[in-house]
């Protein structure tokens, strides 16, 4: 099978501009072991141990239905940990950013493409991702339309208006964006008109109302969406898919104590999925454990993309 264009440019860029000698953290946080993410203040001084914890999830367009969903892993991590924990729901990802980084939110689940913005601006330290039972994880961006839109391949968006979610998202803008450039040779306000949703579901809606003539989405969203009947299967169509990206990240804040640090690791990897609300979410993508990462491995493509599209990470 042919290497897609974007990918060969990618895996070029990687060998000649490695992401790592690129990626680096705000000056407010050190990494003296080179993982990539923020070392936990060796000052215990500058360490918090909060009675309540702050948890958000990656923005979603009804937070409601997603407080219940993760409602009884909170109170797993409350007990493990023997602090309150509240859910935070965030309206976008760039206020999910801002959040950690102002003291106010302790762990959380950052998407995709916003995981290396908050691990270099907010000091977010990832350990865990969501998997199916044989260890696989992940999902593909894919560009949607509606039936009757005109829109037969990608090329036909030329002159029309493609929505994203976020400029922080992967699926929902970075790989899309470097993808259209490289393989299709398509630039936003030149070939297309872009326009920005906030999330996934709000552009997978909006494609599915006709409101939008096309959208780039994580296709674990749009799943999940038609196993909730939020949609039907045949109100989108798919005309590209991309290879598979690693999934929303979840981990803490660095500046919590290490023993807290390791009870909320704890929480994620000792947490029993089966019967629970959250199985029943993410179990429409296939999705029934936590399991470990590297931000430093298994970003490293993401990292890339953000290079290929000339990201900054610009800590305000």
């Amino acid at each position: 099978m042919k290497t897609p264009a974007y990918l060969t440019a990618l895996a070029a860029l990687a060998v000649a501009v490695p992401a790592q000698a690129e990626f680096a953290l705000d000056d407010r946080y050190v990494d003296n072991d080179g993982d990539l993410v923020a070392d936990i203040p060796e000052d215990a001084s500058e360490q918090i141990d909060p009675n309540t914890l702050i948890f958000a999830y990656t923005p979603v367009e009804d937070p409601a239905v997603y407080a219940e969903v993760w409602q009884g892993f909170l109170d797993h991590m409350a007990e493990l940990t023997g602090k309150n924990v509240q859910f935070f729901p965030v309206q976008s990802n760039a206020a999910q950013i801002e959040a950690m980084r102002a003291g106010r939110l302790h762990v959380a689940g950052f998407n995709t493409g916003s995981n290396p913005i908050a691990v270099a601006c907010a000091g977010f330290r990832p350990f865990a991702m969501m998997a199916a039972e044989d260890g696989s994880y992940g999902y593909e961006m894919e560009i949607i339309t509606y039936p009757g839109s005109g829109i037969e391949a990608v090329e036909d968006i030329k002159g029309k208006e493609l929505a994203f979610t976020s400029e922080t998202s992967n699926s929902g803008f970075k790989a899309p964006s470097a993808i259209l450039k490289a393989e299709f040779e398509m630039v936003a306000d030149t070939d297309f008109t872009p326009a920005f949703s906030g999330a996934h579901d709000s552009s997978i809606l909006g494609v599915a109302n006709k409101d939008y003539a096309a959208a780039s989405i994580a296709n674990s969203v749009k799943a999940r969406m038609i196993d909730r009947e939020v949609i039907t299967e045949d109100q989108v169509v798919t005309v590209y898919q991309s290879q598979t990206f690693p999934t929303t990240g979840y981990g803490t804040v660095h500046n919590l104590t290490p023993e807290l640090q390791d009870k909320i690791r704890e929480a994620f990897f000792t947490y029993e999925w089966e019967g629970t609300k959250l199985a029943e979410e993410f179990g429409r993508n296939g999705e029934d454990q936590f399991i470990e990462i590297s931000f430093k491995d298994d970003w490293a493509v993401i990292r890339t993309i953000d290079d290929a599209n000339g990201v900054v990470y610009e800590c305000q």
